[in-house]
């Protein structure tokens, strides 16, 4: 069983995932929001650092998939998102997680099977694969994508060894 973290960094709204990735299939664990509501840059970072810490230690995963920035209209924005992103980074890594990183392009290629699948497609998906109902928090359905997108990669990635020793 590998036990996989997903972050969807935000420097207000830091979604989280976690999944087990089993050979009967990938089970939900958690998912939620770390939300900050400090107006002080370096407070926002070190909330972001202590909620991926906790949940590191509450949930022992033994992986972690987060989401590559990607620059788009706005630098100061993509520069914020990049610092929430190396703080989650850097409590993984505190945590003594191997860290992998998704472009959010193929997240939604992964789960909806195009690139370019709005935010409510990637939700509809989480929810079918992993059998959830009810609501789901933007944000946290965002990470479970990516958890999703990973434990995909890592199948693939076996598949591909076994092939190549057998």
């Amino acid at each position: 069983m590998t036990r996989i973290l997903g972050i969807d960094p935000g420097s207000r709204i830091t979604g989280y995932a976690i999944i087990d990735d089993t050979v009967q299939g990938m089970k939900y664990v958690t998912s939620g929001c770390i939300r900050i509501k400090a107006d002080y840059f370096p407070d926002r970072l070190k909330r972001i650092f202590d909620g991926v810490c906790e949940i590191v230690d509450q949930y022992e995963p033994t992986q972690m998939a987060i989401e590559q920035v990607f620059m788009h209209r706005n630098a100061d924005s993509a520069l914020k998102l990049g610092q929430a992103r190396g703080a989650a980074i850097c409590a993984g890594q505190h945590g003594g997680l191997t860290v992998f990183e998704y472009a959010a392009r193929q997240v939604k290629q992964a789960l909806v099977g195009k690139g370019n699948a709005e935010k409510q497609q990637v939700q509809h998906m989480v929810k079918i694969l992993l059998g959830l109902q009810g609501n789901l928090q933007i944000d946290a359905s965002d990470a479970l994508g990516i958890c999703l997108c990973h434990a995909h990669h890592q199948q693939t990635a076996k598949k591909m060894q076994q092939r190549e020793i057998g």
